[in-house]
């Protein structure tokens, strides 16, 4: 099983902090100069998550994948890390988002309305949540690993401490009763279900032709909680523009006696699978899940 959390963080504190002073003092554009040779220093360095990238782009461009696409995959996700600098630090007037279907989000928080937020490594989760705390219209908590990339963390987090605030830790104590407070106070509460780490239960779903292991925790979380579930992509589209979707997967989830469990779970992990895929395909090179996701190797090995 190919596990992503033991992947070493790339970088140090410093080089991340130079390129945060620059993108601050000296703005966007010398900023994103950077980024070129930074993404070949990765082309060159980070062979693992050159492969996943050249299969994964392979497999969703329906040809094989060069170099130069994977180029270009890695510099989108070092731009969406640079943009980060700018959402957090409050200066997002420097980035054209377009936000689509906003009022599933809006109602809900008019009304008090505690609901789950289910995002995936496509594009940026960090779009939604500097909107939600600029603009203060969005009662928000992230479950997430802060322990994972923790230099870029830090960093970040520096900018803004509102964001470390909004965080509710997945390896600290009681989660689940911090998701119960937020919701009944009326958040919502964002994490990502597109990853997981080894001894989490997964199910198999199809994703882009093939068999992919996908987390259970977000499906159940929302069946134990009753509240609506809201699809969330951040799609980053180039240059300084960011597509916002929001879509509602349900009101509520309810997966049935314990028999039914499973084959409950399994229908409603994949038609977020199915809508990851389609938002995928659109935007293929959003997708930034570095590794082995399909286990190619594991089946390889087995073999």
């Amino acid at each position: 099983m190919s596990d992503w959390s033991s992947h070493p963080e790339r970088g140090s504190s410093r080089a991340v902090r130079l390129i945060l002073w620059i993108a601050l003092h000296l703005g966007r554009t010398p900023a994103r100069a950077l980024l070129y040779p930074i993404t070949l220093y990765f082309l060159i360095k980070a062979r693992p998550q050159r492969r996943a990238s050249q299969r994964f782009l392979s497999r969703v461009l329906g040809r094989p994948a060069g170099l130069a696409d994977v180029a270009r995959h890695i510099h989108s996700f070092a731009a969406t890390i640079l943009d980060r600098v700018f959402l957090l630090a409050g200066r997002r007037e420097r980035l054209d988002i377009r936000l689509h279907c906003p009022e599933l989000v809006l109602e809900r928080v008019a009304a008090g309305q505690g609901f789950l937020l289910l995002g995936s490594h496509l594009g940026s989760f960090e779009v939604l949540r500097a909107l939600a705390i600029d603009d203060a219209q969005m009662p928000l908590r992230i479950l997430m690993y802060p322990s994972h990339n923790r230099i870029i963390t830090e960093v970040l987090h520096a900018l803004n401490p509102a964001v470390s605030a909004s965080v509710i830790p997945l390896d600290g104590p009681q989660p689940l009763l911090a998701v119960k407070e937020s919701l009944d106070a009326g958040y919502a509460v964002g994490l990502l279900g597109d990853r997981h780490r080894v001894g989490e239960p997964t199910l198999q779903c199809d994703f882009l032709g093939s068999p992919a292991a996908f987390p259970t925790g977000a499906i159940s979380l929302a069946a134990v909680t009753g509240v609506p579930v809201v699809l969330f992509f951040g799609l980053y589209r180039g240059g300084n523009r960011y597509d916002v979707h929001f879509e509602l997967l349900a009101e509520r989830i309810e997966l049935g006696p314990r028999a039914q469990r499973n084959r409950a779970l399994k229908q409603w992990l994949q038609r977020y699978a199915d809508r990851l895929a389609h938002h995928t395909r659109n935007a293929p090179f959003n997708w930034f899940n570095f590794y082995d996701f399909w286990e190619e190797d594991h089946d390889a090995s087995q073999r």
